[in-house]
């Protein structure tokens, strides 16, 4: 019965409910932050990097079964059975890492202030009284 009373205790605490709600704005803001990337920060980094798109490059590391030598496409490698490393994709990927991660710290920041700013003013109103 001990380990149940335990359980609750950890469950219902603050910083469970912190990670819980930490969790679901990050899954939330996860297709925002990799819209954000893909359609809006690439299409004009690509385009000044002479018409790039970042989800198409890859080196061919074995051709498919059609045998080409190259591919236009990452789709059209797949297509063909062609072994691929599509760091272009791995470059979208790990941008949407980064602004997920700076999100997430500046939300953890403000959030921290204010709890700062909290405690400062309970331990002042118990000074006072």
């Amino acid at each position: 019965m001990g380990m149940l009373k335990e359980f609750k205790e950890f469950a219902v605490s603050g910083n469970v409910i912190d990670m819980a709600v930490g969790i679901v704005v990050g899954g939330a803001f996860t297709p925002i932050a990799k819209s954000l990337v893909d359609d809006i920060i690439m299409p004009p980094l690509g385009m000044l990097l002479g018409h790039v798109d970042f989800k198409d490059l890859f080196v061919m590391l074995q051709p498919g079964k059609d045998g080409l030598a190259a591919y236009p496409t990452l789709q059209a490698a797949h297509d063909a059975g062609a072994v691929t490393l599509n760091y272009g994709q791995f470059a979208n990927t790990l941008l949407t890492f980064i602004i997920l991660a700076g999100v997430m710290f500046l939300l953890v920041k403000a959030i921290n202030k204010l709890r700062r700013e909290e405690k400062a003013d309970e331990a002042g109103a118990e000074a006072q009284a």
